[in-house]
C-alpha cells in the first residue's frame, strides 16, 4: 500500500518526491555499505512500520489553521471520544498538519550508553550514533504518575535565552511495578553472541553476569529459554519454567563460550524459533539479545535480519529487548532489530549497568502498560513562530496516522517516562496556549484505544532555564544540547558551550547527590577536552546554523 507523505516535525511541509527519491537511494548505499544504516523501503501500512530514517532539517515555518475554540473542542468530528476513552474524556482538536508533530513513543538509551563509553576511551562517538532523545531518555523525571494502566501527561518549558525561543517539554509516564503484586508471566528467550569479537573484555563476561543476574531476580512462574550463535546457533536450554530449575539455567549460563564468527541471522532465527515453540498465551514473549550486533556471517543485510522479527511481531506478539555490549558496536542495526521488534535497547559496559538493567528493569519490562503507543502536539498558530522537534527523525508517524491503529507505535512498560523536547519560537506578545500534547495507546489487554493531552500556556515559560529551581527541566535540556553538539546538528537555540553545559550538569550534581548526573557531567567535559584537542578546522560539527 502506498506510504502516506510525511509532514516533518518542523512547522513545514517535508520535502517532494525528488527529496524521497534521493533518500531512498542514501539509504540504500548505506546499508549496502554497513548492513545496518538506514530503515529500508517497505509497505508502512500493512506491515504496521511507520518508521523511517530522516535527514536533519532546518526548522520550519508556514502557516497554521485557526486556533481550536477556547473550550479546547473542535467542532465536527474531532470532538468526539475515541473508542474506549473514558466518559467525559475529549480527544485534542487538530489544527492544520503544518503546525503537527507527530512521533512515536520511544524509551531507547543505548546510544548515551554507548556515546559515555566512547568519550570514557578517549574517542568522540560517531555522529551516525547519537540520538537525542535517547540522550534524553537516559534520564528519568519526577513526572506525576497516573493511578491506572494510562500516561500522565506534563507539557512545561522555559526561555532559552535567545530571542523569542524557548524549550518547550512533553513528558509522559507509566505507573510503576509492584515488584510484590501480580503481573503476567515472562517468556524470555535470551539470544547470546559468543563470536570471536566477544572476547574482548567486558562482552562475553559481562553477558554471563548480567544473565546470572537475571535468573534470580526473576520469578518462578516465569520462562527463559537460552540460545548461543557464532557462526551458528544453538539451544543451550529450551524454554523452562524457572521453578526449581535456576541450577541448571546457571549451568548453561555458565556453559556459554567465545568461539568463531559472528550469523546474526542465524542467532535471530533459532531465538525467534525456541520463542515460538516456547510461546506462552498470556504471557510477556520476548526475546532478549545481547550482542555487539556485528553481523559478518551469513545474512548481514538488515533486511533479511528484519523479516522474522516482524512476521513474530504481529502473528505471537514476540517482542525484542536488544543489550548492547562492546566498544565496537552495531548501534544502528541493534537499534533497527528492536524497532521492528516493537522493543527498545539500552547499552551496558559494567557490572553496575548490568544490574540496572537486568535487576532493576527487566523484571519491570514485563508488565506492559501500552502498546503501540504514539504522541501528537498541536501548536497554536496565534502563539507559536516555528518549532523543531529535537530528536527522533526514525520515529516519526505520518499526522494523519496518529489515530490509525494499524500503524505501529511504541510498546511502554511499568515505570516508564518519556521525554520530547521541542525548539520552539514564539511570536512578540504570545499570550495563551502554546501546544496540546495528546498520547494515543492501545490497552495491552483489550487493545482498545485511549487518549489523554495536556497543555502548556504562554506564561509558563516566562522563567529563564538556567534560573534555577527546575533542575528536571535543565537535566533534560542540558542532555539534548549535549547530544546535538556532539552529532554536529545545527546549533539549538541559546545553547551554551560544553563546559557551560558540565557546570549546570555539576551544579545539579551538588544540589541532588546523584552519581548518574555526575557521570553526565564528566562525559560533557571529556567531550569539550577531546574536541578542543583537535586541529583547526578538522571534523567541524556545525554545518551550518538553521536558526541564524
Amino acid at each position: 500500500m502506498k506510504r502516506p507523505h510525511r509532514r516533518s516535525s518542523t512547522g513545514s511541509v517535508t520535502g517532494s518526491a525528488a527529496r524521497s527519491a534521493a533518500l531512498a537511494g542514501a539509504l540504500a548505499a548505506a546499508l549496502l555499505a554497513g548492513g545496518c544504516a538506514g530503515e529500508a523501503n517497505d509497505s508502512a501500512r500493512e506491515s504496521g512500520d511507520h518508521r523511517r530514517s530522516a535527514p536533519r532539517l532546518p526548522d520550519g515555518g508556514g502557516t497554521a489553521a485557526p486556533p481550536a475554540p477556547a473550550d479546547g473542542r473542535a467542532d465536527g468530528p474531532g470532538d468526539q471520544r475515541p473508542p474506549g476513552a473514558p466518559e467525559g474524556e475529549q480527544r485534542a482538536p487538530s489544527p492544520a498538519p503544518d503546525y503537527l508533530s507527530t512521533f512515536a513513543l520511544d524509551v531507547d538509551t543505548a546510544s548515551y550508553g554507548y556515546a559515555r563509553r566512547s568519550l570514557a576511551e578517549g574517542r568522540l562517538p560517531d555522529p551516525a550514533t547519537v540520538r537525542p532523545e535517547e540522550f534524553v531518555n537516559s534520564f528519568r523525571p519526577d513526572y506525576p504518575r497516573p493511578a491506572d494502566d494510562g500516561f500522565s501527561v506534563t507539557v512545561d518549558g522555559a526561555r532559552t535565552g535567545e530571542e523569542g525561543w524557548s524549550l518547550v517539554r512533553v513528558g509522559l509516564a507509566t505507573r510503576g511495578a509492584d515488584r510484590a503484586g501480580e503481573r503476567p508471566p515472562a517468556a524470555l528467550t535470551f539470544v547470546v553472541d559468543v563470536s570471536g569479537s566477544m572476547n574482548e573484555p567486558g562482552r562475553l563476561d559481562l553477558a554471563r553476569h548480567a544473565l546470572r543476574l537475571a535468573a534470580d531476580e526473576l520469578r518462578d512462574d516465569d520462562s527463559v529459554a537460552l540460545v548461543a550463535f557464532s557462526d551458528e546457533a544453538e539451544t543451550l536450554l529450551p524454554m523452562t519454567r524457572l521453578g526449581d530449575a535456576r541450577g541448571r539455567v546457571r549451568e548453561a549460563v555458565d556453559s556459554l563460550a567465545v568461539r568463531s564468527s559472528t550469523n546474526l541471522e542465524a542467532g535471530l532465527r533459532t531465538g525467534y524459533d525456541v520463542a515460538a515453540e516456547g510461546h506462552r498465551k498470556g504471557a510477556t514473549n520476548r526475546v532478549v539479545l545481547l550482542s555487539d550486533a556485528l553481523a559478518n556471517t551469513g545474512e548481514t543485510a538488515a533486511d533479511a535480519l528484519l523479516g522474522r522479527i516482524d512476521e513474530q511481531r504481529r502473528e505471537k506478539g514476540i517482542t525484542l529487548f536488544g543489550v548492547g555490549v562492546g566498544s565496537d558496536y552495531g548501534d544502528e542495526l541493534m537499534e533497527r532489530l528492536a524497532d521492528k521488534g516493537d522493543g527498545q535497547t539500552t547499552y551496558v559496559s559494567t557490572r553496575e549497568e548490568a544490574r540496572k538493567v537486568f535487576v532493576d528493569q527487566l523484571p519491570a519490562q514485563v508488565e506492559l502498560r501500552a502498546r503501540d503507543a504514539k504522541a501528537q502536539v498541536a501548536f497554536d498558530r496565534e502563539t507559536v513562530e516555528r518549532f523543531r522537534l529535537i530528536g527522533y527523525e526514525n520515529r516519526e508517524v505520518a499526522d494523519e496516522d496518529f489515530r490509525n491503529d494499524r500503524v505501529d507505535g511504541g510498546e511502554v512498560g511499568a515505570g516508564h517516562t518519556v521525554t520530547a523536547l521541542y525548539a520552539v519560537k514564539t511570536r512578540p506578545g504570545a499570550s495563551g496556549r502554546i501546544a496540546t500534547a495528546t498520547v494515543r495507546w492501545l490497552d495491552p489487554d483489550s487493545r482498545s484505544p485511549q487518549e489523554r493531552s495536556g497543555t502548556v500556556e504562554a506564561g509558563a515559560l516566562r522563567a529563564g532555564l538556567w534560573e534555577g529551581g527546575h533542575d528536571s527541566l535543565q537535566l533534560s535540556a542540558i542532555s539534548a544540547y549535549f547530544a546535538e553538539e556532539l552529532r554536529g546538528g545545527g546549533r539549538l537555540p541559546g545553547a551554551p558551550r560544553l563546559g557551560e553545559l558540565a557546570g549546570y550538569a555539576d551544579a545539579i550534581r551538588g544540589r541532588s547527590g546523584s552519581a548518574v548526573v555526575g557521570e553526565l557531567a564528566d562525559a560533557v567535559r571529556q567531550a569539550d577536552r577531546l574536541i578542543g584537542e583537535r586541529p583547526s578546522g578538522e571534523g567541524e560539527f556545525r554545518s551550518g546554523d538553521p536558526y541564524a
